[in-house]
């Protein structure tokens, strides 16, 4: 018995620390809406450095061999986490309205 008020009382301190809604003001929906907008963003420029890795890798493999690709694909892998963690940054931005 005393587990299940234990229990009881964790599930109600859990939600009573959760966080409001994101959409219950006017203001809170722009902000919304502006952070989906930049993820959008940031999941499309970060897609696009993925594909042009690829292409990349590929053209070194048949130009270069299969090391000039793996070097290919490495320089490519750093600039698409960069751009992630920069779209990242303007995401979390948005989110909180700046």
């Amino acid at each position: 018995m005393d587990r299940r008020r234990l229990s009881v009382v964790v599930a109600l301190l859990a939600a009573l620390a959760a966080p409001p809604p994101l959409a219950s003001a006017a203001g809170e929906r722009k902000s919304v809406k502006s952070t989906a907008k930049e993820a959008a963003k940031t999941g499309g420029r970060t897609a696009k450095e993925g594909a042009l890795t690829f292409g990349r890798s590929a053209k070194a493999f048949f130009t270069g061999g299969p090391k000039a690709a793996k070097e290919a694909w490495k320089a490519g892998a750093a600039k698409t986490k960069q751009t992630a963690k920069t779209g990242a940054r303007s995401t979390k931005a948005a989110a909180k309205g700046e």
